[in-house]
């Protein structure tokens, strides 16, 4: 029998010593003296410290559903946004000037891309880092409408949002036919409920706001400042889907679970942060609550299309049956006052 080929492998995790000299190759960012990974998860994400004293992170994009890395779109809006005055980890470019490079790998080709450092901590349940959070996300929306920059592959609707991610879900090993009929009709129910709404606002999405891809730290008048980080998910899309993340990251994930009186509190802070920069229409403040579901259908693709590498039992069928149920249940769910 042949050995494997790169085809035959699903993902490969590099050591920091072998990123860090990717980096140094590709990056006019001087002697790495440090490199570790720190998490992984859709992606890899790795810290870097350089002789000078800088820091940076360095992302290894993974082979996800959606497609390709949406690099240049990325770089760009980061750029943009940090002109703008908000506050993100811009990313940096090659020594050639380009938006990523790339590492060779047993699998194939991945995207590096290298972004500033960002200190501080996230808002966890702190009222002012939450509403703080909020005001800053509606500066990014603000800033983000005179954005003229390379076109983003990805619209953040549903045909990307819900129905690619039906289909990467309905296409699981632990999928059968019952289920995704199931799912099909959800999904089907939720596209009415969507398009009923009339005229949804559309911004330059985040795509990923759900409290723990931001830094919070301390301005110069000691007021708090949310800095912004992870822009992968980011694109063109409904404003309504951009606030539902916060929300579907504090709602229970069991039928019948509510908001308590604390997490309340947060989600009321972090709209009134957000309004107090920006305007929520009010078809889009009754839509978030349908897109909680669709962010749900969004994360099930994911894992879907992370099967070869996390395997079947990220979702085995029990988990996806507690799931039709959930669905089923947000379906009715009204966004909270």
């Amino acid at each position: 029998m042949d050995p494997p080929g790169p085809a035959d492998v699903a993902q490969t995790t590099p050591t920091g010593h072998a990123v860090a000299m990717a980096v140094a190759g590709h990056y006019a960012v001087g002697e790495v003296t440090e490199c570790a990974l720190l998490r992984r998860g859709f992606n890899h994400v790795y810290g870097l410290a350089f002789r000078d004293g800088t820091r940076a992170v360095a992302r290894l994009s993974a082979d996800r559903p959606r497609g390709a890395p949406n690099t240049d779109y990325e770089a760009a809006l980061l750029a943009h946004l940090k002109g703008a005055g908000v506050s993100v980890a811009a990313s940096l470019p090659t020594r050639d000037g380009a938006a990523a490079s790339t590492m060779h790998l047993p699998e194939g080709a991945r995207t590096l891309m290298l972004f500033e450092h960002l200190g501080g901590d996230t808002p966890g349940e702190s009222l002012p880092d939450v509403e703080a959070t909020g005001r800053a996300l509606a500066s990014l929306h603000e800033a983000g409408t005179s954005y003229r920059g390379p076109a983003s592959r990805y619209t953040l609707e549903l045909p990307h949002l819900l129905w690619s991610s039906l289909r990467h879900l309905c296409a699981a090993p632990s999928m059968d036919a019952a289920l995704c009929e199931a799912f099909t009709g959800i999904a089907g129910r939720l596209e009415e409920r969507i398009m009923e709404s009339p005229a949804l606002s559309r911004v330059a999405c985040h795509g990923d706001c759900h409290g723990s891809n931001n830094f919070m730290s301390d301005g110069p008048d000691g007021a708090r400042i949310a800095s912004f980080f992870d822009f992968d998910d980011a694109g063109p899309g409904y404003l309504a889907y951009e606030l539902c993340v916060y929300l579907w990251a504090m709602l229970p994930r069991k039928v019948g679970g509510e908001l308590d009186a604390s997490q309340r509190e947060r989600w009321r802070s972090y709209l009134s942060g957000y309004r107090s920069v920006r305007r929520i229409g009010t078809s889009d403040v009754e839509a978030i609550a349908a897109f909680v579901a669709v962010r749900q259908f969004w994360l099930m693709g994911e894992y879907a299309g992370r099967i070869a590498v996390w395997g079947t039992q990220t979702m085995p069928t029990s988990w996806l049956r507690k799931q039709v149920e959930l669905l089923t249940a947000w379906q009715s769910l009204e966004t909270p006052d």
